[in-house]
């Protein structure tokens, strides 16, 4: 579901709030549109009431407990199909039926497990990370089928069950500061500011000399103490500015 700027299809994308992810409406506006306020990382958008099923409180108040974890999954709708991205979080576990308001749903392949945030699997971090590989790059995309680098780096966390906030520079608020580049482990995360400092841009540290970000398109580039490489031109794209942990 796009979450976009104003009400109007020809409005930004400021953001997406995938398949299973709750939303409450904070403001009914105008010819179907609504505000909406995510459940997940509190990020408003504008979106439209087709996109949105109504469920009761006990559902929406339920925990998250798993993901689809395949790059594409099947799901019934109605007993009708939809191709539901890597990453989508679910409040259930199950293959079996089970009712989101007037909507049956069926996931066929059984969902993942979110982590719990505290013994991260590194293997599960990076082989989450690489189903991204080469996904082209979308302005508030957060899913394989077009990402932008804050999505990216939130729908990875967030199967991991450790939450980050939807902007980079949001994000960059969060964790502890690892104060060397040389210092840096598999999966911090590497902030990136412009030329007036404002942190626009953040990646995935695979060591303390690699980096994987969605950049034209997800990538994985060489990474210094001034910042990122493009590997294939040799230029450099991106000034370091921030490394941070959460793990």
């Amino acid at each position: 579901m796009p979450l976009r700027a104003e009400q109007s299809h020809k409005s930004e994308i400021i953001s997406q709030a995938l398949f299973g992810e709750c939303s409450e409406i904070i403001v009914t506006g105008s010819d179907g549109w609504v505000r909406v306020k995510c459940q997940y990382d509190g990020y408003e958008g504008w979106a439209t009431l087709n996109h949105l099923e109504i469920i009761d409180e006990g559902l929406f108040s339920a925990p998250y407990t798993h993901y689809t974890a395949s790059w594409v999954n099947r799901v019934l709708l109605n007993g009708k199909p939809l191709q539901a991205p890597f990453g989508c979080i679910l409040k259930h576990g199950t293959t079996d039926v089970t009712n989101w308001g007037k909507v049956t749903v069926q996931v066929e392949e059984k969902p993942a497990e979110i982590g719990d945030g505290s013994a991260v699997d590194i293997a599960a971090l990076t082989k989450a990370a690489f189903l991204y590989l080469n996904t082209a790059y979308l302005w508030g995309g957060k899913s394989v089928f077009g990402v932008d680098c804050s999505g990216f780096t939130q729908t990875v966390f967030k199967t991991l069950g450790i939450p980050l906030l939807r902007d980079a520079y949001q994000q960059a608020t969060q964790g502890t500061t690892v104060d060397f580049l040389q210092e840096a482990k598999t999966g911090d995360l590497a902030f990136f500011d412009n030329a007036e400092g404002r942190i626009t841009h953040v990646g995935i540290l695979l060591n303390d000399h690699e980096i994987i970000h969605a950049s034209g398109k997800v990538r994985v580039d060489p990474i210094d103490n001034q910042g990122i490489i493009n590997i294939d031109t040799g230029e450099r794209t991106h000034k370091l500015r921030i490394i941070k942990r959460y793990f």
